[in-house]
């Protein structure tokens, strides 16, 4: 036999033209090789079956650019595939162990069958032949040497190597660039085109080219084992894969040690921000720190955090204002009914503002009762400049560490409210509102009131040291709002640094159209109502207001349409049809006996009033003129009273009867059950 008859290459002469394929999605298949398929028998069992009846052998395998053979189509297989002969087949618990030895390359002109069993018209690809070149001979002699290196490194190439030999030698230079493609790790993408690559020196320089990453993939892998080795005693052992992993990750550049991943993050982060220089040396330092200790470490964590707090604060960035004083009208009247005053002084702080072109050092004061809209108002007002809004209670605070921060050498410690207020805004610019700045107290931990000074004060705030960072932070673009029901028990000094606006309350007319507007819609909502479903016509809203909700504020009012909500919704789940109307018959049902009624007005000839104020309580009384039952002209005295007890209207009683001489009027005329407690 000639060497020209020992070539794969003469095999299109006697394979069939027209073949059925068999998609692969791990990785293709080369000339010379035998592969050990496994194959889901219930889909793939028909091809099988369809190959046997057409009394062939053979099959095409064709990769795939799909991750699943079963579902990928023609248009996801490649063009360039090997046929094989099929020389085993073998059933085990629904999947095929198909034993296929590979024979030639071919190109796929059409496809049949479009469908499973797939059928291709196909044109095999002729093997190299003739005299090898001196560059086929070095090519193929650094193939071998690559493959020699690599044995020592990974064992298992070892077999591999031994079924080459037994079957074909050094001096079949196409088959050795296929085996040698087999032995790497390469993706399929990368094997697929060396399975397209025909021409023998392009191939086996991509070979080479593939050797050469797997030898180095080989030796890092050794020197991640001698690494790992040499880190390890008894007591480390059980952590071995874990540290190995760690290396890996490490070689590879997937992933870094935590010191320097977190040194990384801060740089990141320190780039995006416009930091004072102060703030500039500062993070250096504490970087070169973090450098040098151990992750371990309590120093580290420590470090840790307060870089975290220093590089997320909003150094530098600031939202751009809406200086539209149509647009702050519009969402102060959106938002609120009523206060035409108070709306009017903030359009005028606004406008202040606007004309400057920046809207900055200003602190509001809202003062009013309970109820009245102070917060709602502070939150109008940041949206209508479009900056962020941060609240928070200064009611019952008593540790002045709080609005400054605590020491870094403190166990917990942690900034200030105001530097927390920053952080969570993201911006240098937002609307911070203070609540209840008139019930701030005083301990031994210090004064929070006057740690505010410095907070509130446009002269200071542009350079607010906090105690935790210890760097000067400029807070001059801050608008701050604050609220309090009093202003009594503010400090002088930190109420002269603040714009007082004053918020009297809502007369009944404003609260109807509150709760018209805001209030009763709300409710239905919440209760998961439609509109129409709960009916309250205005003499009943009226009277409501009068008789149960006479506070300044609309707090209690929102209260009483809550509880006649609730009651609505119970007749409603018991079978009574909406819509429920609230009428001045059964409001009492729904509320209960009103809680304030008007007072009846004394008034005609020898009514005298007066006042009696005791330790208990005060009371007003009345001397009114009456016909007792005696029918003789005596006196009746009525009166008054606050919440008192009845010993203090016995004394009440006492003093105007006592007192009664000066009147001209005899003791004994006067009735005291007529006394009575309001």
């Amino acid at each position: 036999m000639t060497e020209e008859s020992q070539l794969l290459a003469r095999a299109d002469e006697v394979l069939p033209n027209i073949i059925h394929l068999l998609p692969i999605a791990a990785r293709p298949f080369f000339p010379g090789q035998g592969v050990p398929l496994l194959m889901d028998a219930r889909h793939w069992a028909p091809t099988l079956k369809a190959i046997r009846e057409s009394n062939s052998d053979l099959i095409g395998l064709v990769l795939t650019a799909d991750d699943e053979a079963e579902k990928t189509t023609t248009k996801a297989m490649y063009r360039v595939g090997t046929v094989g002969r099929i020389h085993k087949v073998h059933e085990v618990d629904g999947q095929l162990q198909v034993l296929v030895e590979c024979l030639q390359r071919f190109r796929i002109e059409k496809y049949i069958s479009a469908n499973p069993p797939y059928i291709a018209r196909v044109d095999y690809l002729r093997e190299p032949s003739g005299k090898l070149t001196k560059d086929i001979k070095a090519y193929a002699l650094a193939i071998v040497n690559t493959i020699k290196e690599l044995l020592p490194l990974n064992p298992l190439l070892q077999e591999e190597l031994r079924f080459f030999l037994d079957r074909f030698g050094p001096e079949n230079p196409s088959l050795l660039a296929d085996f040698a493609t087999g032995l790497t790790s390469a993706s399929k993408q990368e094997q697929q085109e060396v399975l397209e690559t025909v021409e023998l020196l392009p191939r086996m320089e991509k070979v080479l080219a593939l050797l050469s990453k797997e030898l180095d993939l080989a030796r890092s892998q050794q020197k991640i084992r001698d690494t790992v080795e040499e880190h390890m005693d008894a007591q480390q052992r059980e952590f071995f894969l874990r540290e190995q992993l760690k290396v890996i990750q490490q070689e590879l550049g997937i992933s870094k040690d935590d010191r320097t991943a977190d040194i990384d993050k801060y740089r990141e982060r320190m780039a995006k921000l416009d930091l004072s220089e102060e703030a500039k040396e500062r993070v250096e330092e504490e970087l070169d720190k973090l450098s040098i200790l151990e992750p371990s470490s309590a120093e580290y964590n420590v470090t840790r955090s307060y870089l975290d707090w220093i590089t997320q604060l909003p150094w530098g960035i600031e939202s751009d204002d809406n200086l539209d004083l149509a647009h702050a009208r519009k969402v102060l009247d959106r938002d609120h009914f009523g206060l035409e005053d108070v709306k009017a002084r903030i359009l005028e702080f606004l406008a202040l503002g606007i004309q400057r072109g920046e809207i900055k050092g200003s602190m509001i004061l809202l003062v009013g009762p309970p109820g009245v809209g102070k917060t709602s108002i502070g939150k109008s007002v940041a949206e209508a400049m479009n900056r962020k809004f941060y609240r928070f209670s200064l009611g019952g605070m008593r540790d002045e560490a709080e609005i400054k921060g605590h020491r870094r050498t403190y166990v917990g410690a942690m900034p200030g409210k105001f530097i927390q207020a920053l952080k969570t805004a993201g911006t240098q610019n937002p609307a911070i509102m203070l609540d209840e700045i008139d019930k701030i107290g005083a301990s031994f931990q210090g004064d929070p009131a006057s740690a505010l000074l410095e907070v509130l004060d446009p002269e200071q705030n542009a350079e607010f040291l906090d105690h935790y960072l210890d760097l000067r932070f400029d807070l001059s673009e801050t608008l701050f709002i604050c609220t309090a029901n009093q202003l009594d028990t503010i400090p002088g000094p930190l109420l002269d640094r603040m714009e007082v606006i004053q918020l009297s309350g809502y007369i009944t007319e404003d609260k109807l159209q509150i709760a018209r507007r805001f209030l009763l819609p709300k409710q239905i909502k919440s209760a998961g109502l439609k509109r129409g479903q709960i009916k309250i016509n205005t003499p009943v809203m009226r009277r409501i207001i009068q008789d149960y909700a006479r506070d300044a504020g609309v707090r209690r009012l929102d209260k009483q349409l809550a509880k006649i909500v609730r009651k609505a919704v119970v007749k409603m789940l018991e079978g009574a049809k909406p819509p429920i109307e609230i009428t001045q018959d059964n409001l009492k049902d729904y509320l209960g006996p009103a809680v304030f009624s008007d007072e009846r007005k004394l008034s005609g000839p020898g009514v005298v009033t007066g006042l009696a104020w005791t330790s208990m309580g005060g009371a007003t009384l009345s001397i009114e003129a009456v016909h007792t039952h005696s029918f003789t002209r005596g006196f009746k005295l009525t009166g008054q009273l606050g919440d008192v007890m009845k010993e203090s209207a016995e004394i009440a009683y006492g003093f105007v009867v006592s007192h009664a001489e000066q009147f001209g009027i005899a003791p004994e005329f006067f009735e005291k059950s007529f006394i009575h407690l309001h």
